[in-house]
């Protein structure tokens, strides 16, 4: 699976920025030897792609993205994170996106760092960040 040091985590907001424009991340990327997207995260980008005003582009750039990552799918013991995760940003009063909080205990569960732009991230106690 993962290797230590040369794989991360994609949250949805740096695949945004990398479709938006391909050469802002392009050698965050290349220093990683694999690159791996939640579930979740995926299943963001399609809503976004079908929502948007050319899905058939945006579905065409998800399925050329997959081409160069992995997709983690949750499993039997990552939904205990989750509620970890859920619970102990309700007791900080910092909640974040129920999507976010699958990517997160993903990222955990993993032992990845997760790459992302959203600050709110910052709230998880034991979660690798790279803030891109």
């Amino acid at each position: 699976m993962a290797t230590p040091g040369k794989s991360v985590l994609l949250d949805t907001s740096v695949v945004i920025r990398h479709f938006r424009d391909a050469n802002a991340l392009a050698s965050r990327f290349a220093a990683f030897e694999e690159l791996y997207l939640p579930q979740a995260a995926l299943a963001e980008l399609y809503a976004g792609a079908f929502r948007s005003a050319r899905p058939e582009k945006n579905l065409q750039q998800i399925k050329l993205f997959l081409e160069a990552v992995d997709v983690l799918l949750p499993d039997e013991s990552t939904p205990e994170l989750y509620g970890r995760i859920s619970a102990q940003l309700a007791q900080a009063g910092t909640p974040i996106p129920q999507n976010d909080i699958w990517i997160a205990a993903i990222a955990v569960q993993s032992n990845l760092p997760l790459a992302t732009c959203d600050a709110h991230f910052g709230h998880i106690t034991g979660l690798q960040l790279l803030r891109w």
